[in-house]
């Protein structure tokens, strides 16, 4: 058995053109959406992440409203941008890059953000929500990774219903947002939720006919332990040092694991990329909701 490829970029890159679209036909009312990206610091990775955003966003005619601060800025700096932004019509959505420097509160700066402009589904209202709507149409942003995971689920027609789902991490960006997203009646999956503290760890892989691996360590999913034709989101985020000095991206789940299973999203190039769009998705909606309402 050779596991099918979900494969984000390509899903993604078809993902745009619809929503380029759809970007088109609110410009012909007159909306033009705008991302907000808030980075504070100069960590290269968030640098060159919250560009691949920029880029997106650009691509699809949604304006960028790009704020940068020094790592030395103060919370109430940061709080002062959020302000800006929550009060900017031209800002339709915006994202606070994470992490924040050490000497800023991510829970305060998170809780600050105007929950309708919320492009990353984090705010704890946001989050509340996805808490207490097991069912219904969804009409606020959801987290990117967790809605990206199942949005490639689903272009792949991969049943969700009455499947065992394994969650590998309890981050809130990605494990415990999707643990709530995966027990909604639309998707009606069983899901466990697995952690750093999980004692039965091997066991549980074992039992998963889907596993979404977010725990940052790398192979932790190997061939041995999965079960023939598991389907597996490896969403895991770890680097390592080549013979000759370069630095990769390598994922949670073991190569040879696709050996085994029936589909499997590559690291990168599976999840990431949907991620991305997702956060173009979520800017979109909130501007077709937003234009719904007035």
């Amino acid at each position: 058995m050779t596991a099918l490829k979900l494969d984000g970029r390509a899903t993604a890159a078809a993902m745009k053109e619809d929503l380029a679209q759809r970007v088109a036909k609110l410009k012909e009312q007159g909306i033009t959406p705008g991302l907000g990206t808030v980075l504070v610091g100069a960590d290269p990775a968030s640098q060159s992440y919250v560009g691949a955003k920029i880029r997106d966003m650009e691509e699809v005619g949604i304006t960028s409203l790009h704020r940068e601060l020094p790592e030395s800025a103060t919370q109430e700096e940061v709080l002062d941008v959020i302000n800006e932004l929550n009060n900017n019509p031209e800002c339709t959505g915006y994202i606070v890059q994470l992490p924040l420097p050490k000497q800023i509160d991510t829970d305060t700066v998170l809780e600050a953000i105007d929950p309708g402009k919320d492009a990353d589904g984090l705010h704890p209202l946001n989050l509340g929500r996805l808490v207490a709507n097991a069912g219904g149409e969804i009409t606020w942003p959801l987290p990117c990774t967790p809605k990206g995971c199942l949005t490639l689920l689903r272009r792949y027609d991969i049943d969700t219903k009455g499947k065992t789902v394994l969650v590998i991490g309890r981050g809130i960006t990605i494990g415990r947002p999707a643990t709530l997203l995966f027990t909604r009646r639309d998707v009606n999956a069983t899901v466990i939720a697995a952690h750093t503290g999980t004692t039965n760890m091997d066991e549980l892989i074992g039992q998963a006919d889907i596993i979404i691996a977010a725990a940052g360590n790398p192979g932790m999913v190997t061939k041995d332990k999965v079960k023939e034709g598991v389907v597996i989101l490896d969403v895991g985020v770890s680097r390592e040092t080549t013979d000759d000095g370069k630095t990769r991206i390598v994922g949670d789940v073991a190569k040879d694991v696709e050996e085994v299973a029936a589909a499997m999203s590559p690291n990168p190039g599976g999840v990431g990329p949907m991620t991305r769009v997702e956060l173009v998705a979520n800017v979109v909606e909130i501007a077709e909701l937003n234009a719904a309402k007035a």
